[in-house]
């Protein structure tokens, strides 16, 4: 569970909230007329932009990676695979059919060893997982960027069509408030929707890809080395080379000057 992400959005409704509160009613920031062009207008556009297979993909993934966190640290990951090819050199290949991992990406690769599949055929089978994985996960970031876009300009909409009905009914007092009250309330749900969800999201997806590149790109460099046999403390220097300098050693170990 990515902590951050639940607390970052829980202490913004709850400032939210409060500000509501201290002001009034909290019946008062309620508009179904708002909700429909913000909610509504911000979801039309994006199934423009976008074909299905990608919302399909795009929405629930991404919505399952802002809330979690990877099962492995690059640097867990750099030990896992070093205890592998530590169990490879002194068992052979069969050895690995007892491994057990908590992350998947690395579990597939491990089979492949195992099942004493080539070089090649595993390289290009780990190679397209992990694209078709980034793509997708790519497509989410976009999709909740696209939203995040949509959502203030839909709120200046409402807000515009607000005003045009408050102006209409100039002769009627009684609906000014109400007329007003919508197209305020409209601008409202769009910036909230755009900086409390839809951006940041977006922008915590596009950190999770980075993340997840690296780690999968380390994975089958670490299982392409154990199926070319090499040794244990090349498979974990080799593969420290994709952490930055500071976490490249353990801890109370001396850093190299």
């Amino acid at each position: 569970m990515d902590i951050m992400t639940g607390a970052g959005l829980a202490a913004g409704i709850i400032v939210i909230s409060v500000m509501m509160i201290m002001g009034g009613d909290l019946h008062m920031f309620i508009s179904e007329h708002a909700m429909i062009i913000i909610f509504g207008g911000s979801i039309s556009a994006t199934m423009i932009r976008f074909p299905l297979s990608a919302l399909l993909h795009g929405l629930p993934l991404g919505a399952k990676f802002a809330f979690t966190m990877s099962r492995l640290t690059a640097h867990d990951l750099v030990d896992e695979l070093a205890r592998i090819a530590e169990i490879a050199r002194k068992q052979g290949p069969v050895g690995l059919e007892k491994v057990e991992t908590d992350e998947p990406f690395l579990a597939k690769g491990i089979r492949y060893v195992a099942d004493g599949y080539d070089l090649d055929f595993i390289r290009d089978n780990l190679e397209r997982d992990r694209d078709n994985f980034l793509m997708h996960l790519d497509e989410g970031s976009k999709i909740y960027r696209a939203i995040g876009d949509c959502a203030p300009a839909f709120g200046m909409i409402g807000t515009l069509i607000g005003m045009v009905q408050m102006f209409a009914n100039m002769t009627d007092p009684s609906k000014l408030g109400p007329f007003m009250a919508t197209a305020l309330l409209a601008t409202l749900y769009g910036a909230l929707v755009a900086n409390l969800f839809c951006l940041p999201i977006a922008d915590k997806l596009h950190g999770k890809l980075l993340d997840e590149e690296t780690n999968r790109t380390l994975i089958i460099d670490g299982i392409l080395m154990i199926r070319d046999s090499k040794s244990p403390t090349l498979v974990r220097e080799m593969l420290l080379a994709y952490l930055p300098e500071k976490h490249r050693h353990a801890e109370g170990e001396p850093v190299p000057a």
